[in-house]
């Protein structure tokens, strides 16, 4: 199925949790967002939350400095 991460589509499998897609991606968990369809879902959920076709996912990691 098709979805949209950070602007560019992707092709994932069926079932793809909003984790599975950051373990494929190699996205560690510390310092970052995700945001599905323009909902922030918490570091708690993002196994349980199953993309679906057309989803717009944003991942956003967090940088500091000054």
């Amino acid at each position: 199925m098709k979805v949209r991460i950070n602007g560019e589509e992707k092709e994932v499998e069926s079932g793809t949790t909003a984790g599975d897609l950051l373990s494929s991606l190699g996205i560690k968990l510390t310092g970052v967002a995700v945001e599905v369809n323009r909902e922030i879902v918490p570091k708690r959920n993002l196994s349980a939350t199953t993309l679906k076709e057309g989803d717009s996912i944003e991942i956003v990691r967090m940088v500091g400095g000054g």
